[in-house]
């Protein structure tokens, strides 16, 4: 039980970390517009699901997980495409951060995702009909 408070404390610290490295990165850090870029905005997504993740809402943490893929598909990207040195890093700390978010969401769910199929496997058992 110790080990899911960590798996669930490490998929709100990463999450609540990487909304705010994405709003940091496209307004102060590497921007690709001086002054800042609406890139910022990218991080908005990321509010919807906070919320159940804080409250430990199993389904909200299955679907983040996958949504949260896109995120590491646009660090990867940019992490091999970007022009500034800066913002490749940026690029790579997002990538980081989602894959805590991943590996955290996928171990907390792991058994929950165990116990259900403990149920569903009792009762097909009890449903099974046995056959002349």
């Amino acid at each position: 039980m110790q080990t899911q408070k960590l798996f669930h404390g490490g998929a709100i610290a990463s999450l609540i970390w990487l909304i705010c490295w994405l709003v940091a990165w496209e307004i102060w850090v590497a921007p690709l517009h001086p002054g800042g870029s609406l890139l910022a905005l990218k991080a908005l997504p990321l509010l919807v699901p906070l919320r159940g993740v804080i409250k430990r809402d199993l389904y909200t943490l299955q679907w983040s997980s996958m949504v949260i893929l896109i995120y590491f598909a646009e660090g990867a990207v940019r992490a091999w495409s970007d022009a500034s040195e800066l913002s490749r890093m940026m690029a790579l700390g997002e990538v980081a951060l989602v894959c805590v978010f991943f590996a955290c969401a996928l171990l907390y769910l792991r058994p929950y995702k165990k116990a259900a199929q403990r149920m569903a496997k009792e009762l097909l058992d009890k449903v099974k009909v046995p056959h002349d």
